[in-house]
């Protein structure tokens, strides 16, 4: 009889297949097993304790033992487990938190729509701006354009929004329809003495070029994240947002902003729209809705794209959209309480107080000579990790932020890189003293680096 594999990692490697990850590799070195949380920290199955300095995935907003959240979960689960909202059907939670979220939208919006993850939101948000085209009599009006290097997720429509090769190699994206325009990093994309701010207006104009090209009538909707997320902590150049929301105004395009990262105050303020004087037309939103207790997502519209929406749906005689587990009342139940933790503690004003903290250690680190570039607002920030002068180019892309990111595991610190950016967007309960642990190991993660590469 053939022998089971008996212990945990074993039994990962046999049975479970990972997302975004080599599975060939994961066959040979097999998976950090993570045992439970504690605040900032995690704990794997030896016992060894890190900063998860990625919160999960850009998620956990109040830390990984939060009992509110367990209370709220259990709770909802004695007293209605499961409802679904088809059919005129609903539930207080899902009421209660719809109210909540267009109260405190950053610009007046109408409507909130529930799904079950970022990616499930922004797919939804593309078949409910054909519907709305459609609905106004414009059949041609059905492209949507994203951003090289922009993250929406990893559906087919999302990942055609994503602007990230390989969420696109031999998946066959992406779709017809979905554009990348420029990809607004300054560090990167810039031209030899080109300012900031002329960078920003060469992005509005190859917007602006793309839209002419393509035929303003043909094009719905412009998708961006306020700061780039999985794309290596993108953050605007100055006057971007300004520039940008110009051209779309011109052609009548609706601005669809991937809060997905940004929302309930990662940017030091509560929506990156806030941070950016962003006014969109629809808001995704996801991982800090509930700290990722629980999958849950969320998109708001405003009256503009709403109406259409209805009227169509009257013609019909029903919107055929909906899923099993929209708006599902231990998933509500979850982000209320998490977002009244989130207003009591004041997590928003702690991220701009830690944030301030934690971008002026990484700008200092920003002198080592393997750091390119240190970036970011609020609790979100990456290193640029790039090759010693003498070595060149020659590394493959992704080595060093491979390289850099075995060390901090080995120092105690879980972070992500994105091809060579490290990323950091600790839990939004992060002390002075644990942001100061963690630059402590970035910075001595850094010199294992220098002696290693030798």
């Amino acid at each position: 009889m053939e022998m089971r594999p008996n212990s945990m990692e074993a039994r990962d490697v046999a049975y479970h297949l990972h997302g975004y990850t080599n599975p060939r590799a994961h066959e040979e070195q097999g998976p950090m097993v993570i045992d439970r949380g504690e605040g900032v920290y995690v704990f794997d199955t030896q016992g060894k304790r890190y900063i998860e300095g990625m919160a999960g995935l850009w998620s956990v907003a109040v830390g990984f033992n939060e009992s509110r959240l367990i209370d709220a979960a259990q709770n909802q689960l004695r007293k209605l487990p499961y409802y679904h909202s088809f059919s005129h059907k609903s539930h207080g939670p899902a009421i209660d938190l719809a109210e909540r979220l267009i109260d405190m939208a950053p610009v007046q919006m109408s409507k909130v729509h529930f799904t079950n993850s970022g990616s499930e939101a922004n797919d939804t948000i593309l078949k409910m701006i054909w519907f709305r085209s459609n609905a106004l009599g414009k059949p041609e009006k059905k492209k949507v354009i994203s951003r090289l290097r922009g993250y929406h997720g990893v559906t087919i429509a999302s990942a055609s929004m994503t602007g990230l090769p390989n969420n696109h190699r031999s998946f066959d994206l992406p779709i017809e329809g979905v554009l990348h325009t420029t990809c607004p990093h300054y560090w990167k994309e810039g031209r030899d003495g080109e300012s900031e701010e002329a960078f920003a207006t060469r992005c509005a104009e190859d917007l602006d070029a793309m839209i002419q090209a393509e035929g303003p009538d043909t094009i719905a909707a412009f998708i961006a994240e306020p700061v780039m997320g999985a794309g290596g902590v993108v953050v605007p150049p100055a006057t971007y947002w300004q520039k940008i929301q110009a051209v779309l105004a011109k052609y009548d395009i609706l601005l669809i902003a991937d809060e997905v990262i940004c929302a309930f105050g990662r940017t030091g303020k509560m929506f990156g729209s806030n941070t950016y004087d962003i006014k969109p037309d629809i808001m995704t939103m996801s991982k800090q809705l509930t700290s990722s207790y629980f999958p849950f997502s969320a998109f708001m519209m405003n009256e503009r794209v709403y109406e259409p929406i209805a009227d169509e749906g009257n013609r019909i005689g029903i919107l055929g959209h909906g899923y099993t587990g929209s708006a599902h009342p231990v998933g509500a139940a979850v982000a209320l309480e998490n977002l009244k933790i989130i207003e009591e503690r004041d997590l928003v004003g702690n991220a701009a107080e830690r944030g301030a903290q934690l971008q002026a250690g990484l700008a200092e680190l920003a002198a080592h000579p393997l750091v390119g570039e240190a970036r970011g607002v609020g609790l979100i920030a990456a290193l640029e990790i790039i090759a010693p002068e003498r070595q060149g180019d020659a590394r493959a892309p992704g080595a060093l932020g491979a390289h850099m990111n075995r060390i901090f595991h080995s120092n105690g610190l879980i972070s992500r890189n994105m091809i060579d950016a490290v990323g950091f967007c600790p839990p939004l309960i992060i002390t002075e003293a644990q942001v100061s642990d963690m630059l402590g190991i970035v910075e001595k993660s850094l010199e294992t680096l220098t002696r290693e590469l030798v």
